[in-house]
């Protein structure tokens, strides 16, 4: 059974979220102490995170920031904003998805059940190279690219195009093709956020 960490403060949202997961076999947990977010998610151990940005005490990208020292289990960021600078913060603090308020459990459910078998089911690459390009190269372990011994850190999603591109290099991808290597779906909703992890890489 899958463990999804809820750290969201609307606490009848947090309450029908636990609901709907648990009713389709994930095992939630709601935080209540936004004190100590990081120590209990480190305590539980979580397979996924689902992490409202607005909350008392610190933000969620102060948080998925800190998360990410500890651990690269998948965040999916939710917020009422849905501009692309939020999501552009987002991922640059680490979170693989985002889900715009408000939302129906449908789209809550496929984005966790996409996430998970993404990322630990029938879906996942067991990758452990290095895959390098003259003097480009990415490290899945690390989660890190490099270039002439220049690094950055990645997030899962970045690292997952950075190899796609690096895969074909010279040719024409699709952008159905690079959100089904992501995000296991088409859906119309994460082509911003496909656009948004691109751009990233030319900051």
């Amino acid at each position: 059974m899958y463990k999804v960490f809820i750290v969201e403060d609307d606490q009848s949202l947090q309450s029908l979220m636990k609901e709907a997961l648990e009713q389709h076999g994930y095992e939630a947990f709601l935080q209540t102490d936004f004190k100590t977010v990081t120590e209990d998610f480190i305590q539980i151990q979580p397979d996924l995170v689902l992490l409202d940005i607005h909350l008392p005490y610190y933000d969620g990208y102060f948080l998925c920031h800190s998360l990410r020292k500890h651990s690269n289990v998948p965040i999916i960021m939710i917020s009422a904003k849905s501009a692309e600078v939020d999501q552009v913060m987002a991922i640059e603090y680490g979170a693989d998805d985002y889900i715009t308020k408000p939302f129906t459990f449908d789209i809550l459910l496929s984005k966790v059940k996409a996430t998970i078998r993404r990322v630990y089911g029938e879906y996942a690459k067991r990758d452990t190279s290095v895959f390098s390009i003259v003097d480009l190269s990415i490290d899945s372990q690390k989660l890190t690219m490099s270039f002439k011994q220049q690094g950055v850190e990645l997030s899962k999603n970045e690292y997952k195009l950075m190899k796609k591109f690096m895969e074909n290099n010279g040719t024409f991808l699709p952008r159905e093709q690079l959100i089904e290597e992501v995000w296991d779906n088409v859906f119309h909703s994460v082509e911003n956020t496909l656009k948004i992890n691109i751009d990233h890489f030319f900051k």
